[in-house]
């Protein structure tokens, strides 16, 4: 410490003070001074102000976090929301892809079938039982263009239908060409010869329709050059078939059933596989999510019949009965397609309905484990098909 002389003060210095004992401590109390006149000082308005903003309380952390779960509980409803609409739009979608894709498909082989087995009035060569060696295995088959839950069809899931669909791709007429004779064992004389191809699968019927109507299917093995040989070669020909007709399938006709397995519409190629076994390597799915397949007969009930159908229902022609097969000139279909993810709650109370008025049971559909049939929305497709290779035979007046 500096210690000034009390004679540059203007008095005079005691020996305490010269000695620096007792002297007031001025730094001491300037030092004092200031702190208590600093801005930084304890209990200042500014200090005050810096403690308050430098962090938050415990009470503003709590409202923080509760506003912040509150905004994630609100984004996570509108997100869950917007995800079920968006599933259940998005699977709409898709059962409205299938079920249109599925349902065309099928219409376009009914209007198909019964190419090339229609006959004619007097003679039809329909509802005749046909030896078929072309199938896999050969098997018996009846020449009908559509036959709803067939017998030699292994059956779908539990309350669906079954369809088999027959139908030729041959050259020749519906009518079948006329046998002028047989001069082989192994030789047709036909009016058109040229109709025919090597390997066409071929069937002789009598000028008059045998009773029971029991046929067998041949192949053709050499045509000839052209006019005026008329003579085509077979593997064998029928006894008594001249001045009848034959009918040609074409080398590759088709013999397909239609049924739902496992909730998907399959199909079954008869010329390949044993349809009448439910071995799930033989059916190949052809639309997904299509839980039901519904079919009936649209039958002219007439007397005489008019070619006007009068009822739609289930019940099957008479086999070898070539009127109760004319009078079924159209199908009614139905297929049912659902969405591929179930709904969290129920969203479906009462089964969908179709034309035919029949019911439509989904109680037995397959579902995702945890989930019932009502848990899924649904869609109807359906439709009339004319037979128009049955129709352009017109009404018989023997029927």
């Amino acid at each position: 410490m500096i210690q000034f002389p009390v004679s540059l003060l203007g008095g005079k210095a005691s020996q305490s003070q010269m000695m620096g004992i007792g002297a007031p401590d001025y730094a001491s109390k300037n030092r004092a001074t200031l702190s208590s006149r600093s801005p930084l000082a304890s209990g200042s308005p500014l200090v005050s102000r810096f403690n308050r903003t430098s962090g938050f309380s415990l009470v503003e952390i709590m409202v923080a976090m509760v506003i912040g779960m509150l905004g994630m509980i609100v984004m996570l409803q509108v997100f869950g929301a917007f995800e079920s609409q968006k599933r259940t739009t998005t699977g709409s979608a898709d059962a409205m892809n299938a079920g249109a894709i599925a349902l065309y498909g099928v219409q376009r082989d009914i209007r198909q079938s019964g190419w090339g087995m229609a006959g004619t009035v007097e003679s039809p060569l329909i509802g005749c039982v046909v030896a078929a060696p072309g199938l896999n295995p050969a098997k018996d088959i009846t020449l009908a263009p559509v036959t709803i839950n067939s017998l030699i069809v292994a059956a779908g899931d539990a309350n669906t239908d079954t369809l088999l669909v027959v139908y030729g791709n041959g050259n020749g007429t519906v009518e079948g060409d006329t046998i002028e004779s047989i001069p082989t064992g192994q030789i047709y004389a036909v009016h058109t010869p040229t109709a025919f191809k090597n390997g066409d699968l071929v069937v002789a019927e009598p000028q008059a329709r045998p009773i029971p109507c029991t046929l067998s299917m041949t192949s053709v093995t050499a045509t000839p050059a052209g006019p005026p040989n008329v003579n085509m070669t077979v593997a064998a020909t029928v006894a008594g078939t001249t001045l009848g007709k034959l009918y040609d399938f074409g080398a590759n006709p088709k013999v397909q059933a239609y049924a739902i397995r496992s909730g998907n519409l399959t199909v079954c190629d008869y010329r390949v596989n044993d349809c009448s076994l439910a071995t799930a390597a033989f059916w190949v799915p052809i639309a997904n999510n299509v839980v039901m397949l519904r079919a009936q007969y649209g039958r002219d009930t007439s007397v005489p019949m008019d070619g006007v159908v009068d009822i739609y229902d289930q019940t099957t022609p008479t086999p070898d009965d070539a009127c109760s097969w004319l009078r079924a000139s159209a199908l009614q279909v139905a297929l049912v397609a659902r969405n591929s993810q179930p709904e969290k709650t129920a969203v479906t109370a009462a089964a969908p309905t179709w034309m035919g008025g029949t019911p439509i049971d989904l109680t037995a559909g397959t579902v995702a484990a945890g989930f019932t049939w009502q848990n899924y929305r649904y869609r109807v497709f359906e439709t009339i098909v004319p037979l128009r290779n049955i129709t352009s035979i017109g009404a018989s007046s023997g029927c």
